[in-house]
């Protein structure tokens, strides 16, 4: 069961949501990894999903973006039901994936890799004009943020309306993760973009994001509003999403206060 820090209208405000999550059930085949999901995501706006390792939150964005089927439940773009492959989905639905393995051609340039996206290069070149000085640099050759930057600024430049980012964090130092998270919410306020996030380090993605949800257990257990989560960031991480497992006999860690006062 959810635990809500605080009402639905404390989540960014809008017009029609872009992205709504009802009672989505993902996994692989009839194995269900987690169950029972339902989240919102507004226009302008990053919602984050939090997680451990194992929690199902990649398995469910790939859900959301077509790379795997639904058990149960509805995903819906812009009020319409979304169906089919990645592919059609990107194209129907104005959905960008971002996904942590960094999908370029690393052969290509950077200048070429923009292009495959069929969108505006100048977009991706405002946002990171990091890459603008690099555009005929062979992709394999930059380095782990600054492909992360080609990968976020090609997604910038076809327009989408969704954007699914799984792990923007991994393998950087916290440093490009900053400047990355800093391009992520600019794409979402200056863009117009609804940004669902998944990460599994909670201060990183809550000092970006609007609004978070947990996800433990197979179940997304607390929502709110990302200043209220990072106020009881160490209760969080200790109840949700620490790896350690309670031994046979051994108490588990209380959840936090207001998971007690749910009703």
């Amino acid at each position: 069961m959810t635990t809500p820090l605080a009402d639905e209208q404390a989540r960014p405000s809008g017009t029609s949501p872009v992205l709504e999550v009802r009672d989505l059930s993902v996994g692989y085949g009839q194995v269900s990894v987690a169950r029972g999901l339902s989240l919102t995501v507004r226009s302008g706006s990053i919602v984050t999903l939090l997680g451990r390792n194992g929690a199902g939150k990649t398995t469910t964005l790939h859900t959301v973006a077509g790379i795997i089927p639904p058990i149960s439940g509805e995903v819906l773009v812009s009020g319409a039901t979304a169906s089919g492959p990645l592919h059609q989905r990107v194209r129907r639905l104005g959905i960008g994936l971002v996904t942590e393995d960094r999908a370029i051609i690393r052969r290509l340039s950077v200048i070429d890799n923009l292009r495959l996206g069929r969108g505006d290069a100048d977009l991706a070149f405002e946002l990171f004009p990091e890459l603008a000085n690099l555009r005929k640099r062979t992709a394999g050759l930059l380095s782990g943020g600054e492909q992360q930057m080609l990968v976020l600024g090609r997604c910038l430049a076809a327009r989408p309306r969704l954007l699914l980012v799984d792990e923007l964090s991994f393998g950087l130092a916290p440093m490009i993760v900053r400047r990355l998270l800093e391009a992520l919410r600019a794409i979402a306020t200056d863009h117009d973009v609804a940004v669902l996030l998944v990460e599994q380090h909670p201060s990183l993605a809550l000092s970006a994001a609007d609004y978070g949800y947990v996800l433990a257990r197979g179940e997304i257990r607390l929502s709110g509003p990302a200043a209220e989560l990072r106020g009881r960031l160490h209760d969080i991480e200790r109840s949700y999403l620490s790896e350690h497992r309670p031994a046979v006999g051994e108490e588990a860690p209380p959840p936090p206060a207001e998971a007690d006062q749910a009703t």
